[in-house]
């Protein structure tokens, strides 16, 4: 159990197709309105971990911890760079949670930020692409070609209808409208899901998710911190951390013995489940990783939340929706919300913070959730990172 270790201050940028700030000042904003949340000083942070996956790729910002540091005005502080491909976000959250849990750090700051309308279409599809095994990339194969395969493969195994995918669309974008840092804030409804333009049969435009630019940040700390030290502001009352777990796969997707099995999602949840001592039934709003719609479907069968083939049936039924009986994704997820790929995962959290404080509008609140759950995905299932939280 985690539960010395809590979150007393988020913050984010607004995540947009476009932002003109460097990356170095997205991360900067996102650590200042994280930093003002948990009403302490700058100079009370130790470490600074930073995640961001396509810096240099990209022609960006390299040792962005030290560039951000010296942004900060917190020279002095023990930082470090962070990358997992599209799951860099929470494997930074995680190494920020270590470094407290072992002492190494006493106030940890955390941010994930990404830039991607900082090279053209061109290059930033390319250093995605390159995220899948050497042999897949060499043959032409891309993730949407890999959602493309799994959507498919799906709808005929489970004889899902395919307005069970416009379905996860729609609802993400509903719950996108009220949510002030997402990057499209309009409904889609599922039949302009389903007669938007094919990217990977059967995958449409709204099955997909969005370049976007934006930065999210965390702070970590004890709950019991003034017993060895000044108290932080607000710590005794912060959302804790009950376990994270993380796993890897199969790389080569290929290889895989069963396309629609996931196995560093399932292997991470039952570590997670297991450090916590809880079930899927007792968690009360969940933010899944659905770069592509079918990832939300798997992965929630990948966790325990519902048995193979039957997600779909749930999310139809409106069981994932807001008022259902497990919200997913209550800030948009990566469909609306956006995937800047280094801060997604921390936008996860702090969407997760924000929901078990309670200090969420009528129209974005889950009501009375106490315990939630993030799973944040490197490339197409390679690698997952989850977290659970509690109020």
């Amino acid at each position: 159990m985690m539960s010395r270790i809590a979150l007393p201050g988020v913050g984010m940028t607004r995540f947009t197709s476009s932002d003109d700030r460097s990356l170095v000042d997205l991360a900067a904003t996102a650590c200042r309105r994280a930093v003002v949340d948990a009403g302490i000083e700058r100079g009370d942070v130790t470490s600074l971990h930073v995640g961001t996956a396509l810096a240099e790729a990209l022609g960006q910002q390299s040792g962005l911890g030290n560039a951000l540091a010296g942004a900060l005005g917190v020279e002095g502080v023990a930082a470090d760079r962070v990358e997992n491909t599209s799951a860099t976000g929470a494997t930074a959250v995680h190494r920020g949670i270590e470094a407290v849990a072992s002492g190494a750090s006493d106030v940890a700051l955390v941010v994930g930020a990404e830039r991607m309308s900082g090279a053209d279409t061109s290059a930033v599809t390319d250093a995605i692409s390159r995220l899948t095994h050497t042999r897949e990339y060499a043959q032409g194969l891309t993730l949407p070609s890999f959602g493309g395969l799994a959507a498919g493969a799906y709808l005929d195994r489970h004889d899902a209808p395919r307005e069970a995918l416009a379905t996860v669309a729609a609802k993400n974008h509903r719950n996108a409208v009220a949510n002030e840092v997402a990057q499209f804030r309009r409904e889609v409804s599922v039949e302009e899901a389903l007669d938007s333009p094919v990217v990977a049969e059967p995958l449409r435009l709204y099955d997909c998710c969005p370049m976007s630019d934006g930065a999210a940040a965390v702070v970590v700390t004890r709950s019991d911190r003034g017993e060895g030290g000044d108290s932080v502001s607000g710590a005794d009352h912060a959302v804790g951390v009950a376990a994270h777990a993380s796993a890897t796969g199969t790389h080569p997707v290929a290889e895989r013995p069963d396309p629609l099995a996931i196995e560093s999602v399932r292997v991470a949840g039952e570590r997670l489940f297991d450090a916590a001592g809880v079930g899927p039934d007792d968690v009360d709003v969940a933010c899944i990783h659905d770069a592509f719609t079918v990832l939300e479907l798997i992965e929630l069968e990948e966790l325990g939340f519902y048995e193979p083939g039957t997600a779909w049936e749930a999310t139809m039924d409106g069981e994932t929706a807001m008022d259902g009986a497990l919200p997913v994704n209550p800030g948009g997820g990566l469909k609306a919300r956006g995937h800047p790929l280094g801060a997604t995962g921390v936008s996860q959290i702090v969407e997760l913070v924000w929901q078990l404080r309670g200090d969420l509008p009528d129209e974005r609140r889950v009501d009375g959730a106490t315990r939630g759950i993030a799973v944040n995905v490197a490339g197409f299932g390679n690698n997952s990172v989850c977290t659970m939280l509690e109020a």
